[in-house]
């Protein structure tokens, strides 16, 4: 049973609330989790949530607080020369990945998508304004080439990180980049 009131001592409530909404978001999805699973991990009453983040809409948002700059992964895919970008997208895109405090709110993206239009709708216009718009204009390339990669970046999350399949889950990044570094360059490849 979660403990009414204020918490003696310093309070990290917040962020509790927001650990746990990403564990759950990752874990059921937008549609599976709710407020009441939420304040349950975080050891709160879920009027709590409520009072700090409104709607479960609002929680998801918060906790989509993603662990990287947009423009510093632009520049970082952008910084060296064109011919090996696309490995470098592979790679940047596998270390986002790799952590488990980064790695949670990319599960809760992706199986949120699938039963969220909202959710759908952030991802996309987070994926458009942040990162390929940016990159279709200093690499002079149409928009439709950078959606293309892009959708090749979300098969591979999905295959890899969402249904572990096998070889691919376990596939070292050196054997992702190999195999897939190629396909991503040429969509980058005028």
């Amino acid at each position: 049973m979660a403990r009414t009131g204020r918490r003696p001592g310093q309070t990290q409530t917040k962020e509790d609330i927001l650990a746990a909404a990403r564990n759950q978001f990752a874990a059921r999805g937008y549609g599976g989790a709710t407020i009441r699973g939420i304040a349950a991990e975080a050891g709160v009453n879920p009027a709590l949530v409520h009072h700090y983040f409104g709607s479960k809409d609002q929680v998801f948002v918060a906790a989509l607080n993603l662990p990287f700059n947009p423009s510093a992964l632009v520049e970082t895919i952008l910084d060296g020369p064109r011919e090996r970008a696309g490995e470098r997208v592979v790679r940047l895109f596998l270390g986002l990945w790799r952590e488990p405090e980064t790695r949670a709110p990319f599960l809760a993206l992706l199986r949120s998508v699938a039963t969220s239009p909202e959710v759908a709708r952030q991802l996309r216009t987070f994926l458009e304004t942040a990162v390929l718009t940016k990159m279709a204009a200093a690499l002079d390339l149409p928009l439709l080439r950078l959606t293309a990669a892009a959708s090749q970046m979300l098969g591979l999350a999905m295959v890899r990180y969402v249904l572990s399949a096998e070889p691919m889950a376990s596939a070292t990044d050196d054997e992702v980049v190999d195999l897939i570094g190629p396909v991503i360059q040429g969509y980058l490849t005028p």
